[in-house]
């Protein structure tokens, strides 16, 4: 039990830390860290080969991505986005075709698919793209603390990458069992893999 809690304790203090730096951020610096991003990431082998992307609509302190979605539809890829399912209590990937007419306000107040669109089975979808309040370099994510991206991960096979501000990466996130770590991170800077920083 002391363990967890110093665990926990851990991830409350790493949560405040990031949070502190990402407001430290110009809404400048954020539209521009956000564009280096999503060029980054449309340049990857990764991004090429998929078929069929889960994306995340970004809150406030996130890296914006949406212009990808635009992209991938274009591009034929299957595009998803999370939607909360209430009945279930939790999240099903739906596939977008037009941001005009399939985005709505969730529960949460963030961008999801109207209840029109499809769901897609977790293990389809080939790259799965996730937030966090904070990555390490061996590609654990440090989430809001709700669990919500934990069952999504879990559920999951395709490739998952967690998207970061430069900002958001710290020296190391202590693991809780049910704690998934990543493929790779990406930040407007650079790509990073356990082997890539000799982990």
């Amino acid at each position: 039990m002391n363990s967890e809690k110093s665990i926990l304790e851990r991830k409350r203090e790493l949560r405040g830390a990031a949070r502190e730096r990402l407001a430290l951020m110009t809404p400048a610096a954020r539209v521009e860290a956000s564009r280096q991003l999503r060029a980054r990431l449309a340049a990857r082998p990764e991004w090429t080969s998929a078929g069929s992307v889960l994306f995340f609509a970004s809150l406030g302190e996130e890296p914006d991505i949406w212009d990808l979605l635009s992209l991938a539809i274009s591009g034929g890829k299957v595009a998803a986005l999370p939607r909360y399912d209430v009945k279930g209590g939790e999240y099903v990937a739906c596939r977008v075709r037009d941001l005009e007419t399939d985005i709505q306000a969730g529960r949460f107040g963030i961008r999801e698919p109207a209840p029109r669109c499809g769901a897609e089975p977790w293990k389809r979808l080939d790259l799965i793209l996730v937030p966090g309040v904070a990555f390490d370099l061996r590609c654990r994510r440090l989430g809001r603390g709700n669990g919500f991206y934990d069952r999504i991960l879990a559920a999951v096979e395709g490739r998952t990458c967690g998207v970061s501000f430069d900002e958001q990466i710290v020296s190391e996130i202590p693991l809780e069992p049910h704690d998934v770590a990543l493929n790779s991170i990406l930040t407007p800077t650079r790509w990073i893999e356990p082997s890539t920083v000799g982990i």
